[in-house]
């Protein structure tokens, strides 16, 4: 019995947080194609109503990334990405706010908006990995940034519309996408007609 009430970590009550988390994690498996929209709906439901880690973790064995199960990089800890989930919603990042190394935004039947042109980047590479299904992500960034935009878009759309040349120096943002019947689109920011 003693053992027990000391190992058993699956009657450990969860926070919001981790329901959060596990949420997220569900959702990338939907981007990922490896569960249908049907089995999110459900899973997510579940995910919020889960009391004990017990029954959170039930809710994503079956997923390469479920909590426990996490691979470490070789030489070094992985860069705490920012994750954007717009799922029949929308979800966005603007202002003066601190850009990490890795973003991860994914948009199910939603939008995303990134604005990085006041943000304050906190390497000078960025990677965004944008997963857009029938949803759009937008990423907005000055003029001349160097944007190495790939991945793929099956029934929809990948496209930059920066159209000056790279300034030397600038911040490289590395975008790869995966787009069915949505849209990932790269832009400068517009113009504005007052001053």
């Amino acid at each position: 019995m003693e053992r027990e009430r000391h190992d058993d970590t699956d009657r450990l009550r969860v926070s919001d947080r981790e329901r959060e988390e596990v949420v997220d994690l569900l959702g990338k498996a939907v981007t990922e194609g490896r569960i249908t929209l049907d089995e999110y709906t459900e899973r997510a439901g579940a995910a919020h109503a889960s009391q004990t880690r017990g029954e959170l973790a039930r809710l994503t064995t079956d997923l390469p990334d479920h909590p426990g199960r996490s691979v470490q990089p070789l030489g070094g800890h992985a860069p705490t990405p920012e994750k954007l989930l717009a799922i029949f919603g929308s979800e966005v990042r603007k202002g003066a706010w601190a850009a990490p190394e890795l973003i991860e935004a994914r948009a199910v039947f939603g939008d995303c908006r990134i604005e990085l042109h006041e943000a304050q980047l906190s390497a000078r590479v960025i990677r965004i990995d944008a997963d857009a299904i029938f949803g759009s992500i937008t990423i907005v960034v000055p003029e001349g940034t160097d944007v190495r935009l790939t991945g793929s878009a099956v029934f929809g759309d990948k496209k930059s519309k920066l159209t000056g040349p790279v300034t030397p120096g600038s911040p490289v943002i590395e975008v790869t996408c995966r787009a069915i019947f949505g849209d990932v689109t790269v832009r400068a920011p517009r113009k504005r007609w007052w001053s």
